[in-house]
Protein backbone atom coordinates (compact mmCIF):
# COMPACT_ATOMS: atom_id res chain seq x y z
CA UNK A 1 0.00 0.00 0.00
CA UNK A 2 2.87 2.47 0.43
CA UNK A 3 3.77 1.75 -2.70
CA UNK A 4 0.55 2.49 -4.40
CA UNK A 5 0.64 5.73 -2.22
CA UNK A 6 4.06 6.76 -3.56
CA UNK A 7 2.88 6.54 -7.39
CA UNK A 8 -0.19 7.97 -6.43
CA UNK A 9 1.79 11.18 -4.54
CA UNK A 10 4.01 11.51 -7.42
CA UNK A 11 1.07 11.62 -10.04
CA UNK A 12 0.02 14.67 -8.57
CA UNK A 13 -2.89 13.14 -5.80
CA UNK A 14 -2.97 13.75 -1.96
CA UNK A 15 -2.17 10.68 -0.29
CA UNK A 16 -2.57 9.88 3.51
CA UNK A 17 -2.96 6.69 5.24
CA UNK A 18 -3.00 4.62 8.40
CA UNK A 19 -1.83 1.99 10.10
CA UNK A 20 -2.13 -0.03 13.31
CA UNK A 21 1.61 0.54 14.12
CA UNK A 22 4.83 2.67 13.20
CA UNK A 23 7.76 1.11 11.20
CA UNK A 24 10.03 1.80 8.97
CA UNK A 25 7.92 2.77 6.26
CA UNK A 26 5.89 4.82 8.18
CA UNK A 27 8.77 7.02 9.27
CA UNK A 28 9.84 6.76 5.66
CA UNK A 29 6.15 7.95 4.08
CA UNK A 30 5.81 10.53 6.63
CA UNK A 31 9.16 12.27 5.85
CA UNK A 32 7.80 12.04 2.06
CA UNK A 33 5.07 14.39 3.04
CA UNK A 34 2.30 11.75 2.97
CA UNK A 35 1.12 11.48 6.55
CA UNK A 36 0.51 8.38 8.09
CA UNK A 37 -1.63 8.21 11.51
CA UNK A 38 -1.01 5.14 14.16
CA UNK A 39 -4.77 3.81 15.27
CA UNK A 40 -7.62 3.61 12.88
CA UNK A 41 -10.43 5.80 13.35
CA UNK A 42 -13.48 7.24 11.42
CA UNK A 43 -11.81 10.69 11.61
CA UNK A 44 -8.77 9.47 9.73
CA UNK A 45 -10.69 9.76 6.80
CA UNK A 46 -10.79 13.62 6.63
CA UNK A 47 -12.43 14.85 3.80
CA UNK A 48 -11.02 11.59 1.00
CA UNK A 49 -12.78 10.67 -1.84
CA UNK A 50 -11.29 7.53 -2.49
CA UNK A 51 -10.37 4.58 0.76
CA UNK A 52 -8.07 2.21 -0.84
CA UNK A 53 -7.73 -0.65 1.47
CA UNK A 54 -5.51 -3.77 1.84
CA UNK A 55 -5.85 -7.04 1.70
CA UNK A 56 -5.48 -7.61 5.41
CA UNK A 57 -7.83 -5.03 6.55
CA UNK A 58 -11.44 -6.60 7.33
CA UNK A 59 -14.57 -5.37 6.26
CA UNK A 60 -15.57 -4.46 9.63
CA UNK A 61 -12.48 -1.83 10.09
CA UNK A 62 -13.98 1.30 11.90
CA UNK A 63 -12.78 3.19 8.92
CA UNK A 64 -14.37 1.14 5.89
CA UNK A 65 -17.49 1.34 7.89
CA UNK A 66 -17.42 5.00 8.03
CA UNK A 67 -16.05 5.57 4.64
CA UNK A 68 -19.58 3.53 3.60
CA UNK A 69 -21.96 5.52 5.60
CA UNK A 70 -20.38 8.30 4.36
CA UNK A 71 -20.40 7.87 0.76
CA UNK A 72 -17.06 7.30 0.15
CA UNK A 73 -15.79 4.42 -2.44
CA UNK A 74 -14.14 1.90 -0.94
CA UNK A 75 -11.85 -0.19 -2.84
CA UNK A 76 -9.29 -3.29 -2.20
CA UNK A 77 -6.26 -2.97 -3.68
CA UNK A 78 -7.51 -5.69 -6.82
CA UNK A 79 -9.84 -3.63 -7.95
CA UNK A 80 -7.75 -0.40 -7.95
CA UNK A 81 -4.79 -2.05 -9.78
CA UNK A 82 -6.14 -2.03 -12.90
CA UNK A 83 -7.13 1.94 -12.59
CA UNK A 84 -3.32 2.41 -11.67
CA UNK A 85 -1.90 0.08 -14.56
CA UNK A 86 -4.20 1.95 -17.52
CA UNK A 87 -2.47 2.81 -20.69
CA UNK A 88 0.91 1.37 -19.51
CA UNK A 89 2.57 -2.90 -20.55
CA UNK A 90 2.34 -4.46 -17.56
CA UNK A 91 5.30 -6.80 -16.51
CA UNK A 92 3.71 -9.25 -13.38
CA UNK A 93 6.33 -10.74 -11.54
CA UNK A 94 4.69 -13.79 -9.23
CA UNK A 95 5.85 -16.36 -7.31
CA UNK A 96 5.80 -18.26 -4.21
CA UNK A 97 9.50 -16.70 -3.31
CA UNK A 98 11.85 -14.41 -5.50
CA UNK A 99 9.01 -12.15 -6.99
CA UNK A 100 9.98 -9.27 -4.89
CA UNK A 101 13.63 -9.77 -5.98
CA UNK A 102 13.42 -10.25 -9.53
CA UNK A 103 10.66 -7.63 -9.89
CA UNK A 104 13.60 -4.97 -8.16
CA UNK A 105 16.30 -6.81 -10.86
CA UNK A 106 13.47 -5.89 -13.82
CA UNK A 107 13.26 -2.56 -12.38
CA UNK A 108 17.05 -1.74 -12.15
CA UNK A 109 17.56 -2.84 -15.23
CA UNK A 110 14.68 -0.49 -17.06
CA UNK A 111 15.98 2.44 -15.57
CA UNK A 112 19.48 2.09 -16.15
CA UNK A 113 18.00 1.46 -19.70
CA UNK A 114 16.80 4.97 -19.83
CA UNK A 115 13.35 3.15 -20.44
CA UNK A 116 11.92 5.32 -17.43
CA UNK A 117 9.57 2.59 -15.91
CA UNK A 118 6.96 3.08 -13.23
CA UNK A 119 6.95 0.22 -10.46
CA UNK A 120 5.51 -1.45 -7.65
CA UNK A 121 7.77 -3.42 -5.29
CA UNK A 122 7.07 -5.31 -2.14
CA UNK A 123 10.51 -3.71 -0.81
CA UNK A 124 12.41 -1.18 -0.58
CA UNK A 125 15.65 -1.74 -3.25
CA UNK A 126 18.39 -0.77 -1.54
CA UNK A 127 20.35 0.83 -5.20
CA UNK A 128 17.02 2.60 -6.24
CA UNK A 129 16.48 3.53 -2.73
CA UNK A 130 12.65 3.07 -2.84
CA UNK A 131 9.73 0.20 -3.15
CA UNK A 132 7.72 2.13 -5.84
CA UNK A 133 7.94 5.36 -9.22
CA UNK A 134 5.74 6.79 -11.71
CA UNK A 135 7.82 6.75 -14.10
CA UNK A 136 6.65 8.09 -17.97
CA UNK A 137 7.81 4.83 -20.25
CA UNK A 138 5.78 2.63 -21.54
CA UNK A 139 6.78 -0.09 -18.68
CA UNK A 140 5.14 -0.85 -15.64
CA UNK A 141 6.76 -3.51 -13.49
CA UNK A 142 4.32 -4.55 -10.59
CA UNK A 143 5.21 -7.65 -8.27
CA UNK A 144 2.14 -9.83 -8.36
CA UNK A 145 0.27 -11.43 -5.19
CA UNK A 146 -0.92 -14.30 -4.68
CA UNK A 147 -2.41 -13.73 -1.49
CA UNK A 148 -6.65 -13.38 -1.71
CA UNK A 149 -6.36 -14.16 -5.46
CA UNK A 150 -4.56 -10.06 -5.97
CA UNK A 151 -3.06 -10.83 -9.12
CA UNK A 152 -6.25 -12.01 -10.60
CA UNK A 153 -6.99 -7.93 -11.09
CA UNK A 154 -3.73 -7.94 -13.71
CA UNK A 155 -3.46 -8.53 -17.32
CA UNK A 156 0.38 -8.68 -17.62
CA UNK A 157 2.07 -8.16 -21.16
CA UNK A 158 4.55 -10.14 -19.71
CA UNK A 159 4.47 -12.64 -16.95
CA UNK A 160 6.91 -14.08 -14.86
CA UNK A 161 6.27 -16.90 -12.24
CA UNK A 162 9.02 -17.84 -10.74
CA UNK A 163 8.37 -21.14 -8.77
CA UNK A 164 4.69 -22.42 -6.92
CA UNK A 165 4.60 -23.63 -3.70
CA UNK A 166 1.55 -23.88 -0.94
CA UNK A 167 1.39 -21.29 1.09
CA UNK A 168 -1.55 -19.25 2.54
CA UNK A 169 -3.62 -21.66 3.87
CA UNK A 170 -6.33 -18.94 5.02
CA UNK A 171 -6.81 -18.15 1.47
CA UNK A 172 -6.11 -21.85 -0.40
CA UNK A 173 -7.94 -24.81 1.14
CA UNK A 174 -4.67 -26.99 -0.46
CA UNK A 175 -1.74 -26.76 -2.49
CA UNK A 176 -4.49 -27.92 -5.65
CA UNK A 177 -6.44 -24.02 -5.06
CA UNK A 178 -3.22 -22.20 -5.67
CA UNK A 179 -2.18 -24.02 -8.44
CA UNK A 180 -5.52 -22.95 -10.00
CA UNK A 181 -4.70 -19.52 -9.07
CA UNK A 182 -1.31 -19.42 -11.18
CA UNK A 183 -3.00 -21.41 -13.81
CA UNK A 184 -5.98 -18.63 -13.73
CA UNK A 185 -2.97 -15.84 -13.22
CA UNK A 186 -0.87 -17.25 -16.83
CA UNK A 187 -3.81 -17.12 -18.36
CA UNK A 188 -4.71 -13.63 -17.89
CA UNK A 189 -1.73 -12.42 -19.98
CA UNK A 190 -2.67 -10.29 -22.59
CA UNK A 191 -3.04 -11.40 -26.16
CA UNK A 192 0.68 -11.52 -27.99
CA UNK A 193 2.29 -11.63 -24.70
CA UNK A 194 4.61 -13.98 -23.28
CA UNK A 195 5.03 -16.12 -19.89
CA UNK A 196 8.80 -16.61 -18.56
CA UNK A 197 8.91 -19.16 -15.75
CA UNK A 198 11.70 -21.64 -14.31
CA UNK A 199 12.05 -24.78 -15.61
CA UNK A 200 13.58 -26.21 -12.01
CA UNK A 201 10.39 -25.89 -10.05
CA UNK A 202 8.19 -28.71 -11.41
CA UNK A 203 4.70 -26.76 -10.49
CA UNK A 204 6.04 -23.51 -12.55
CA UNK A 205 6.92 -25.65 -15.39
CA UNK A 206 3.86 -27.32 -15.54
CA UNK A 207 1.95 -23.96 -15.49
CA UNK A 208 4.20 -22.86 -18.23
CA UNK A 209 3.63 -26.16 -20.15
CA UNK A 210 0.03 -25.54 -20.15
CA UNK A 211 0.36 -21.86 -21.18
CA UNK A 212 2.53 -22.81 -23.95
CA UNK A 213 -0.12 -25.50 -25.34
CA UNK A 214 -2.78 -23.51 -25.59
CA UNK A 215 -0.26 -21.34 -28.17
CA UNK A 216 0.72 -18.84 -25.36
CA UNK A 217 4.49 -17.79 -26.02
CA UNK A 218 7.08 -19.55 -23.14
CA UNK A 219 10.38 -18.08 -21.85
CA UNK A 220 11.52 -21.23 -19.38
CA UNK A 221 14.79 -20.42 -17.44
CA UNK A 222 16.90 -22.21 -14.91
CA UNK A 223 19.84 -23.94 -14.00
CA UNK A 224 19.61 -27.53 -14.86
CA UNK A 225 20.12 -28.76 -18.52
CA UNK A 226 16.47 -29.71 -20.32
CA UNK A 227 14.32 -29.27 -23.56
CA UNK A 228 13.58 -25.82 -24.59
CA UNK A 229 15.12 -23.85 -22.14
CA UNK A 230 15.66 -20.38 -23.53
CA UNK A 231 17.81 -18.93 -20.20
CA UNK A 232 20.48 -20.74 -18.20
CA UNK A 233 23.24 -20.22 -15.68
CA UNK A 234 26.27 -22.27 -15.36
CA UNK A 235 29.87 -22.25 -13.63
CA UNK A 236 28.70 -20.25 -10.59
CA UNK A 237 31.45 -18.90 -8.28
CA UNK A 238 31.07 -17.11 -4.70
CA UNK A 239 32.43 -13.54 -6.17
CA UNK A 240 34.74 -10.80 -4.20
CA UNK A 241 31.26 -8.64 -3.90
CA UNK A 242 29.78 -10.78 -1.73
CA UNK A 243 27.57 -12.51 -4.30
CA UNK A 244 28.23 -15.06 -7.34
CA UNK A 245 29.06 -15.09 -10.95
CA UNK A 246 27.89 -16.87 -13.81
CA UNK A 247 27.68 -17.68 -16.91
CA UNK A 248 24.45 -16.80 -18.87
CA UNK A 249 23.62 -19.20 -21.52
CA UNK A 250 20.69 -18.57 -24.28
CA UNK A 251 19.37 -21.60 -25.77
CA UNK A 252 22.75 -23.48 -24.43
CA UNK A 253 25.15 -20.09 -26.58
CA UNK A 254 27.02 -18.52 -23.74
CA UNK A 255 26.12 -14.68 -23.57
CA UNK A 256 28.77 -13.59 -21.03
CA UNK A 257 29.46 -13.44 -17.39
CA UNK A 258 27.35 -11.80 -14.82
CA UNK A 259 27.99 -10.46 -11.63
CA UNK A 260 25.83 -10.36 -8.49
CA UNK A 261 26.34 -8.69 -5.23
CA UNK A 262 23.72 -10.46 -3.37
CA UNK A 263 24.45 -14.49 -2.10
CA UNK A 264 22.86 -17.72 -3.56
CA UNK A 265 21.97 -19.79 -6.34
CA UNK A 266 18.52 -18.74 -6.00
CA UNK A 267 19.67 -15.10 -6.55
CA UNK A 268 20.62 -16.44 -10.33
CA UNK A 269 17.72 -17.90 -10.71
CA UNK A 270 16.37 -14.50 -10.02
CA UNK A 271 18.58 -13.04 -12.46
CA UNK A 272 17.36 -15.84 -14.58
CA UNK A 273 14.35 -14.41 -14.84
CA UNK A 274 15.32 -10.82 -14.96
CA UNK A 275 17.11 -11.41 -18.46
CA UNK A 276 14.61 -13.02 -20.17
CA UNK A 277 12.18 -10.47 -19.27
CA UNK A 278 14.20 -7.37 -20.26
CA UNK A 279 15.95 -9.10 -23.41
CA UNK A 280 12.30 -8.89 -24.19
CA UNK A 281 11.54 -5.48 -23.46
CA UNK A 282 14.41 -4.90 -25.70
CA UNK A 283 18.01 -4.37 -24.02
CA UNK A 284 20.33 -5.98 -24.45
CA UNK A 285 22.61 -8.36 -22.62
CA UNK A 286 25.55 -6.88 -22.43
CA UNK A 287 23.63 -3.65 -20.73
CA UNK A 288 21.50 -6.15 -18.75
CA UNK A 289 24.66 -7.62 -17.43
CA UNK A 290 25.90 -3.93 -15.82
CA UNK A 291 22.95 -3.19 -14.75
CA UNK A 292 22.30 -6.35 -12.01
CA UNK A 293 25.88 -5.84 -10.99
CA UNK A 294 24.25 -2.41 -9.54
CA UNK A 295 21.16 -4.74 -7.92
CA UNK A 296 22.37 -4.66 -4.21
CA UNK A 297 18.99 -6.49 -3.11
CA UNK A 298 15.80 -5.38 -1.14
CA UNK A 299 15.34 -4.59 2.43
CA UNK A 300 14.59 -7.47 4.47
CA UNK A 301 15.87 -9.77 1.98
CA UNK A 302 19.65 -10.87 3.24
CA UNK A 303 19.98 -7.46 4.43
CA UNK A 304 23.59 -6.39 6.32
CA UNK A 305 22.39 -5.11 9.67
CA UNK A 306 25.39 -4.57 10.61
CA UNK A 307 28.50 -5.74 12.18
CA UNK A 308 29.68 -5.14 16.00
CA UNK A 309 32.30 -7.02 18.06
CA UNK A 310 33.17 -9.33 14.75
CA UNK A 311 29.61 -10.25 14.65
CA UNK A 312 28.02 -10.24 11.92
CA UNK A 313 23.51 -9.51 11.74
CA UNK A 314 21.44 -10.25 9.02
CA UNK A 315 17.73 -9.62 8.51
CA UNK A 316 15.82 -11.71 6.15
CA UNK A 317 11.72 -11.81 4.82
CA UNK A 318 12.30 -15.50 5.19
CA UNK A 319 8.89 -16.60 6.71
CA UNK A 320 8.10 -19.91 4.91
CA UNK A 321 10.65 -23.20 5.37
CA UNK A 322 11.44 -23.22 1.90
CA UNK A 323 12.59 -19.73 2.19
CA UNK A 324 14.68 -20.50 5.02
CA UNK A 325 16.43 -23.17 4.10
CA UNK A 326 17.46 -21.18 1.11
CA UNK A 327 18.76 -18.52 3.40
CA UNK A 328 20.36 -20.59 5.51
CA UNK A 329 22.42 -22.48 2.86
CA UNK A 330 22.99 -18.71 1.11
CA UNK A 331 24.66 -18.22 4.50
CA UNK A 332 27.05 -21.42 4.73
CA UNK A 333 28.38 -20.10 1.17
CA UNK A 334 28.80 -16.45 2.02
CA UNK A 335 30.42 -17.71 5.38
CA UNK A 336 31.78 -20.52 4.99
CA UNK A 337 33.30 -21.77 8.61
CA UNK A 338 31.29 -19.38 10.30
CA UNK A 339 28.42 -20.35 13.32
CA UNK A 340 24.97 -19.33 12.42
CA UNK A 341 22.76 -18.26 14.87
CA UNK A 342 19.49 -18.33 13.35
CA UNK A 343 16.77 -16.38 15.76
CA UNK A 344 13.10 -17.31 13.75
CA UNK A 345 9.79 -15.47 14.21
CA UNK A 346 7.16 -17.10 13.19
CA UNK A 347 4.44 -15.96 10.68
CA UNK A 348 0.67 -16.87 10.94
CA UNK A 349 -0.62 -19.91 13.11
CA UNK A 350 -2.17 -21.09 9.92
CA UNK A 351 0.82 -21.28 7.93
CA UNK A 352 2.71 -23.13 10.84
CA UNK A 353 -0.15 -25.33 10.87
CA UNK A 354 -0.79 -26.18 7.30
CA UNK A 355 3.47 -26.66 7.02
CA UNK A 356 4.53 -28.00 10.21
CA UNK A 357 6.91 -30.65 9.36
CA UNK A 358 8.61 -28.37 7.15
CA UNK A 359 9.31 -26.01 9.83
CA UNK A 360 10.10 -28.51 11.48
CA UNK A 361 13.03 -29.86 9.21
CA UNK A 362 14.21 -26.24 7.94
CA UNK A 363 16.26 -25.50 9.95
CA UNK A 364 19.74 -28.22 9.76
CA UNK A 365 22.00 -25.92 8.74
CA UNK A 366 21.91 -23.47 11.73
CA UNK A 367 24.08 -24.39 14.81
CA UNK A 368 22.03 -22.54 17.02
CA UNK A 369 17.91 -21.27 16.83
CA UNK A 370 16.20 -19.04 18.78
CA UNK A 371 12.04 -19.28 18.49
CA UNK A 372 10.06 -16.26 19.26
CA UNK A 373 6.53 -15.93 19.85
CA UNK A 374 4.22 -16.43 16.88
CA UNK A 375 3.44 -13.06 14.89
CA UNK A 376 -0.41 -13.77 14.39
CA UNK A 377 -0.65 -10.62 11.79
CA UNK A 378 -4.19 -10.74 10.73
CA UNK A 379 -5.04 -13.61 13.17
CA UNK A 380 -5.87 -14.45 16.02
CA UNK A 381 -3.77 -17.15 18.91
CA UNK A 382 -5.84 -19.92 19.41
CA UNK A 383 -3.79 -21.35 21.99
CA UNK A 384 -3.11 -24.82 20.77
CA UNK A 385 0.95 -23.96 20.23
CA UNK A 386 3.61 -21.59 21.61
CA UNK A 387 7.00 -21.07 20.72
CA UNK A 388 7.85 -23.81 23.27
CA UNK A 389 6.64 -26.27 21.67
CA UNK A 390 7.74 -25.37 18.01
CA UNK A 391 11.41 -25.42 20.16
CA UNK A 392 10.73 -28.79 21.59
CA UNK A 393 9.60 -30.02 17.90
CA UNK A 394 12.33 -28.94 15.82
CA UNK A 395 14.51 -31.13 14.93
CA UNK A 396 17.44 -30.09 16.26
CA UNK A 397 20.13 -29.95 19.11
CA UNK A 398 20.10 -26.56 19.93
CA UNK A 399 16.55 -24.73 19.58
CA UNK A 400 15.62 -23.09 22.25
CA UNK A 401 12.22 -20.46 22.93
CA UNK A 402 12.62 -16.73 23.46
CA UNK A 403 9.70 -15.08 25.38
CA UNK A 404 10.04 -11.59 23.75
CA UNK A 405 12.14 -9.51 21.27
CA UNK A 406 14.04 -8.38 24.29
CA UNK A 407 14.16 -11.97 25.69
CA UNK A 408 15.62 -12.89 22.49
CA UNK A 409 18.90 -10.13 22.28
CA UNK A 410 19.76 -11.21 26.17
CA UNK A 411 19.79 -14.98 24.49
CA UNK A 412 22.21 -13.83 21.69
CA UNK A 413 24.38 -11.62 23.85
CA UNK A 414 25.31 -14.36 26.18
CA UNK A 415 25.70 -17.26 23.36
CA UNK A 416 27.50 -15.36 20.50
CA UNK A 417 31.18 -14.73 20.06
CA UNK A 418 33.17 -12.75 17.45
CA UNK A 419 33.56 -14.15 13.81
CA UNK A 420 29.17 -15.49 14.52
CA UNK A 421 26.26 -14.79 11.75
CA UNK A 422 23.38 -13.76 13.02
CA UNK A 423 20.86 -14.57 10.99
CA UNK A 424 16.75 -12.96 11.80
CA UNK A 425 14.25 -14.60 9.62
CA UNK A 426 10.56 -13.90 9.85
CA UNK A 427 7.80 -11.55 8.19
CA UNK A 428 7.18 -9.40 11.47
CA UNK A 429 9.31 -7.11 13.86
CA UNK A 430 12.55 -9.69 14.74
CA UNK A 431 14.88 -7.35 12.65
CA UNK A 432 14.30 -5.26 15.91
CA UNK A 433 16.22 -7.64 18.05
CA UNK A 434 19.15 -6.79 15.26
CA UNK A 435 19.09 -3.42 15.81
CA UNK A 436 19.18 -4.16 19.45
CA UNK A 437 21.63 -6.62 19.94
CA UNK A 438 24.25 -4.25 17.53
CA UNK A 439 23.48 -1.37 20.22
CA UNK A 440 24.84 -3.89 22.86
CA UNK A 441 27.37 -4.99 21.13
CA UNK A 442 28.65 -1.86 20.32
CA UNK A 443 28.09 -0.45 23.77
CA UNK A 444 29.97 -3.49 25.58
CA UNK A 445 32.37 -3.37 22.83
CA UNK A 446 33.13 0.64 23.84
CA UNK A 447 33.52 -0.07 27.32
CA UNK A 448 36.20 -3.10 27.11
CA UNK A 449 38.01 -0.54 24.70
CA UNK A 450 37.71 2.67 27.58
Amino acid sequence: MSAIGRVLQARGFAVQGSDRSAGRLVADLCAEGIPVVLGHAAENLGDADLVLASSAIPDENVELQAARERGIPVLRRPDFLPVLLAGRKVIAVAGAHGKTTVTGMIATVLLAAGMDPSYIIGGIVANLGSNARAGNGDYFVIEADEYRNTFLALEPDIAVVTNVEFDHPDCFASPRFLRLAFGDFVSRIRPGGALVTCNDDPVAHAVGVAYHAGGGDLHLYGLAEGEGIAWRAVDLAVNDLGGVDFTALYHEKPQGRVRLQIPGAHNVLNALATLAVVTQAGVSFEAAAVALETFSGTARRFELLGTAAAVTVIDDYAHHPTQIRVVLAAARAHYPGQRLLAVWQPHTFSRIKALWSDFMQAFADADYVIVLPVYAAREVDDGSFSQNDLAAQLEHPMAVPAFSLDDAVQNLAAVVAGGDVVLLMGAGDEYVIGERLLARLRKENAVCQD
